[in-house]
Parts: C-alpha cells; sequence; structure tokens
C-alpha cells in the first residue's frame, strides 16, 4: 500500500473515534438534561467498571465457577474500602498494588 492509502485509513480512524465523541457533545451542550438523565449516566462508568472487573474477581478461567478464595477477591475487598475511605486515586493504587503483592507471598 501506498503512503497515500496510509494516510487515509489514519484519517478515517480518527474520524470514526473522535466523531462519536464530538457529535453528542455538540448536539447537547446547548440543551438542559432532566436531573434523572443526568443522574442515569452519572452511573454508566461505574457500571462498567464493575461489568470489567467482575469476572476477574470472582470467576477461575477453567472451570467457570464462583471461586471466593481468589487471592484477587480478597485484595479487591480492602483497596475498594481504602478507596471509599480515602477518595485518593493514588493511594488505592498503591495499596491495591501492595496488597496484591503481600497475596503473591503467601
Amino acid at each position: 500500500m501506498s503512503f497515500k492509502h496510509y494516510l487515509l485509513i489514519l484519517l478515517g480512524m480518527g474520524a470514526v473515534t473522535y466523531l462519536p465523541r464530538l457529535l453528542p457533545l455538540l448536539l447537547l451542550s446547548q440543551r438542559q438534561m432532566p436531573d434523572w438523565l443526568v443522574d442515569w449516566l452519572e452511573l454508566i462508568p461505574v457500571a462498567i467498571l464493575a461489568a470489567l472487573l467482575a469476572p476477574t474477581l470472582l470467576f477461575d478461567g477453567q472451570s467457570g465457577h464462583i471461586d471466593l478464595l481468589r487471592p484477587q477477591l480478597w485484595v479487591a475487598v480492602p483497596t475498594f474500602l481504602f478507596a471509599l475511605k480515602t477518595r485518593s486515586l493514588g493511594g488505592t493504587v498503591m495499596v491495591g498494588m501492595g496488597l496484591y503483592w503481600l497475596a503473591g507471598l503467601l
């Protein structure tokens, strides 16, 4: 493929990456959304994070059964409690990494 094709592919990838983000911003920035919709939209990141973390924390890869003795789950609980108490992203990451390291030693 020529340089022109690569450039067109790169521009196309940029367009499909940013247009879905830009269009709602442009269309909805001039409107006032109802409070119930704003409250609902604020829950989306939490739901996505829970959907990404739950399989890793609860299920083992081979059998697909719930395993409550997984070290990832036991590390996640105190890390989550630390995050709720301190609201510190950096501290939460450090506590989680430290606890995960300690769990690996056991």
